[in-house]
C-alpha cells in the first residue's frame, strides 16, 4: 500500500509539471492580434530605399499618422496595392491640410525586400508628407499581428490612424485582398478629429 501511494504520488505530480509546462508553451504561442481602436499604437522604426530611418513615435509629434500595410511581393506586386496607393498619392493634398503623415510599409523578404520595392515604386512620386518604408522579413508585420501565413501571401492589407499620444483613432484590418481603407473613409475619419479638437480648444 505504501509503495502504491508513492507511485500515485510521483504520477500526481509527474501530471502537474506537464500541465503547466503545456500552459507556458500555449502563452509563448499566444497570437500576437493587431492594434485596435483605443489601443496604444506599438512604436516601430523603419527605414525607406535610402537607408533613412522613421520612428513612429516621433512621427506622431508633426500630426495624425496613416500607417498603411501594403502586401508587399507575394511572388507577384499586388495590383490592388498599387491601386490603393495611387488612391491616396490622388488625395495627397487633402492629406496634407490634417498635417496627416502616409507611411506605406512594403514588407518582404530581407534579401528581396529592396529590389521589389524599387520595382513597386517606379513612376510614383511621392510628396514630403509620405513616406515608402521597407519591412525586411516581416518584423513590424509580426509585431502588429498582421502576417498572413498562407503560401503566397505576405501580409494582411490593413490601414491605421494614429495620433499625437500614439492612440490608434482608426482601424482595418482587411483578411483577404479587398475591403481596404479608401482615403474618402480616411478623410472623414481626419476632418471628424479635427473638429472634435476645434471644440475643445
Amino acid at each position: 500500500m505504501k509503495h502504491l501511494r508513492i507511485v500515485t504520488t510521483l504520477c500526481a505530480v509527474t501530471c502537474g509539471m506537464w500541465i503547466l509546462l503545456a500552459g507556458d508553451v500555449r502563452c509563448e504561442e499566444k497570437e500576437t492580434k493587431p492594434p485596435a481602436v483605443g489601443d496604444m499604437a506599438p512604436d516601430f522604426e523603419l527605414a525607406t530605399l535610402e537607408g533613412e530611418k522613421h520612428k513612429l513615435s516621433e512621427l506622431v509629434k508633426n500630426g495624425p499618422v496613416i500607417v498603411v500595410m501594403l502586401r508587399g511581393y507575394p511572388t507577384y506586386q499586388c495590383p490592388l496595392c498599387s491601386k490603393q496607393v495611387a488612391e491616396f498619392l490622388n488625395a495627397a493634398d487633402a492629406f496634407g491640410k490634417y498635417k496627416a503623415s502616409v507611411v506605406l510599409i512594403y514588407p518582404d523578404t530581407k534579401e528581396g525586400v529592396a529590389e521589389h520595392a524599387q520595382e513597386f515604386i517606379k513612376g510614383k512620386k511621392f510628396p514630403k508628407h509620405f513616406l515608402f518604408l521597407l519591412d525586411p522579413d516581416f518584423e513590424f508585420t509580426n509585431s502588429y499581428g498582421l502576417r498572413w501565413d498562407a503560401p503566397k501571401e505576405t501580409s494582411f492589407p490593413s490601414t491605421f490612424i494614429v495620433d499625437g499620444d500614439q492612440k490608434v483613432t482608426f482601424a482595418k484590418v482587411s483578411r483577404k485582398h479587398s475591403g481596404r481603407s479608401k482615403a474618402k473613409e480616411l478623410l472623414a475619419k481626419l476632418r471628424k478629429a479635427s473638429l472634435s479638437s476645434a471644440v475643445k480648444e
